[in-house]
């Protein structure tokens, strides 16, 4: 167990002193959020009242990532620390769940109702974590972000709650953006192949048949017979694109393509999707809603549907 003198001791021995609880108290709240979608969350809601680091960039994979040096550091000097929880960190689980006990550390899409979550294919009590990619979940999680936020600084509640309010109105937008986009895909063409099965609650929101060459986790091995049933699929079911991700190799997707192609099947990358990471740092695509309004628009073009060249922002540049 890290107990806090533990904890404290180690940040000690890596070059940190703790600040001051006066000095905090007047200074915008640190929050500490493992993935970027959670920062953005966390940003969107707090503005200018809160200072939030993410320790996990644009094309990183929270399935496999670790706790670095200045994590450490980071998480030791925050007033707040903010993760998915639902087995998304699998790596740094067990050290988010000690520090919980020693701080102000919450799984905020753990308060996610069991009723509204899709089971783990690889763990029989656990549960896909991939809920931001509907938008009608994620602004649930947007709300225990505030939750979070008041409770750490209760004074500041009535500017938490109205800019959560404000973005919650935002990612409605967003979902009527892309069900009304997806809708124009014909029938037989909503099947989206990926490089791992991240998209499930997306299909369930939009009315896709998702087929990820991985399971939920990045973790999990696609083996050749695996490949080889997903040719068969592409060919049998004449499917023309597929998909592969900004945080996940794209060594099966190719392979599928070469499979397809050794068949006498053409089948082309529809766009590069992002499932675990959100875009470059700055950008657009490095908001929720740019992630998922970018995703949104390449699947609904690359599969055959009408999209605005912009995408619902017209923020968007697509290849």
């Amino acid at each position: 167990m890290l107990t806090r003198r533990s904890f404290l001791n180690l940040a000690a021995g890596l070059g940190l002193a703790a600040t001051a609880g006066a000095a905090r108290a007047e200074a915008r709240l640190a929050v500490v959020a493992t993935t970027g979608m959670i920062a953005d969350a966390a940003r969107r809601l707090g503005g200018d009242l809160v200072e939030v680091r993410a320790l996990m960039g644009p094309g990183v994979d929270p399935h496999s990532y670790r706790q670095t040096r200045s994590d450490i550091v980071a998480l030791a000097n925050a007033d707040l620390v903010l993760w998915h929880g639902l087995y998304l960190e699998a790596q740094m689980e067990a050290f988010l769940r000690d520090l919980a006990a020693e701080g102000r550390v919450v799984a905020v899409a753990e308060s996610l109702p069991r009723e509204l979550l899709r089971a783990h294919d690889d763990y029989a009590d656990k549960f896909d974590p991939h809920v931001w990619m509907d938008p009608a979940l994620w602004a649930r999680v947007v709300l225990s972000v505030r939750d979070a936020l008041i409770a750490a600084r209760p004074e500041a509640e009535a500017s938490f709650r109205a800019n959560a309010e404000a973005h919650v109105a935002e990612i409605a937008a967003l979902g009527d953006y892309a069900r009304g986009i997806l809708g124009t895909v014909p029938p037989a063409s909503r099947v989206l192949v990926t490089a791992h099965d991240a998209f499930s609650y997306f299909g369930a929101a939009y009315g896709f048949e998702v087929v990820g060459i991985q399971g939920i986790s990045t973790e999990s091995e696609a083996g050749l017979r695996r490949v080889s049933e997903l040719v068969e699929l592409l060919v049998a079911r004449d499917i023309r694109a597929v998909f592969v991700e900004s945080s996940v190799s794209d060594r099966n997707i190719r392979a599928l393509i070469e499979g397809a192609a050794s068949r006498g099947h053409e089948v082309v990358i529809g766009g590069e999707l992002y499932s675990d990471a959100m875009g470059a740092e700055g950008s657009y695509e490095g908001t929720y809603l740019g992630m998922i309004d970018h995703n949104a628009t390449v699947i609904a073009r690359a599969l055959g549907g009408t999209v605005p060249a912009g995408g619902m922002a017209g923020k968007l540049v697509l290849n």
